[in-house]
C-alpha cells in the first residue's frame, strides 16, 4: 500500500481524505503541524507528501523547503492560496504539483498517481519473459517489444507486478489511469481480451486467467 503523509491543520479534511483514498490503495497518516511532520519524516518512510499551505508554526512554503533540503519524497502542495505567484514559489522550492482547494478527491488520485509514476526509481523489472522498460512504458515478452496501446500496457503492467493476486475489475479501474475510473466492466474486458491475443494465439488463457466473479489473475510464465 502507497504511504502518504498529509500535512494539514482540517481534522475534518484528513478524515475525508483518508477514507476516500484507502479505496486507491493509498494509505494516509495525518499530522497538523510542521514539527509533527519532520518527526514523522524521520521515523516513517513515505511515498508522498501532500502538503498545506496554512499551518500553525510556520508557513508551508517553509516546510516545503526545509523537507526538500533533507528528503527527495515527492510533495504535492493542496491550498485554499490559489495564487499564481503562491504556485510558482511551490514549484520553485521543489514541489512537484500545485493543487488549489476546492477539488474533487478524485482529481488528487489522478494526481497522485502521475507524480508517483514520474518518481519511479526502477527503470525496468524482470518477472521471467516479462520485462518491464517504465521509461519507454514498453513491455518485453520472449525478447520482443509487445505492440501496446496506452491502456493495453498500463494493464499488462499492473498484472505483472502483482503476479499470482487476483485483481478486480473495479481495482483496475482505479488503478489505471489511461482507462479511467469510470469505465464499464465490459470495456476493461475488451482491453484484456486483446491483451491475451498479442501474447498467445493458440491459448488466450495462458498468461491471463479469468477468475470468475472476481476477475483475473495473471500468472506469468
Amino acid at each position: 500500500m502507497t504511504q502518504i503523509l498529509l500535512i494539514e491543520d482540517d481534522p475534518e479534511i484528513t478524515e475525508l481524505l483518508s477514507r476516500f483514498l484507502s479505496q486507491y490503495n493509498l494509505e494516509i497518516n495525518g499530522v497538523e503541524t510542521p514539527s509533527s511532520a519532520l518527526n514523522s519524516l524521520k521515523i516513517d518512510h513515505y511515498d508522498l507528501i501532500i502538503l498545506d499551505l496554512s499551518l500553525p508554526e510556520m508557513d508551508g512554503m517553509e516546510l516545503c523547503k526545509l523537507i526538500r533540503k533533507e528528503y527527495d519524497t515527492p510533495i504535492i502542495i493542496s491550498s485554499a492560496r490559489s495564487d499564481l505567484g503562491d504556485k510558482v514559489m511551490g514549484l520553485e522550492l521543489g514541489a512537484d504539483d500545485y493543487l488549489p482547494k476546492p477539488y474533487e478527491p478524485r482529481e488528487l488520485v489522478a494526481r497522485i498517481q502521475t507524480v508517483l509514476r514520474r518518481y519511479k526509481k526502477i527503470e525496468s523489472t524482470d518477472q521471467g519473459s516479462f520485462i518491464i522498460n517504465e521509461e519507454k512504458m514498453q513491455i518485453t515478452h520472449d525478447e520482443t517489444v509487445l505492440d501496446l496501446t496506452l491502456a493495453e500496457y498500463e494493464i499488462l503492467r499492473l498484472f505483472i507486478l502483482k503476479k499470482g493476486m487476483v485483481i478486480s475489475r473495479d481495482y483496475i479501474a482505479n488503478n489505471v489511469e489511461a482507462i479511467g475510473w469510470e469505465s464499464s466492466d465490459r470495456s476493461i474486458d475488451v482491453i484484456i481480451s486483446r491483451i491475451r491475443h498479442k501474447l498467445a494465439h493458440d491459448d488466450t488463457q495462458a498468461y491471463i486467467k479469468t477468475v470468475r466473479g472476481a476477475g483475473y489473475k495473471f500468472i506469468g510464465a
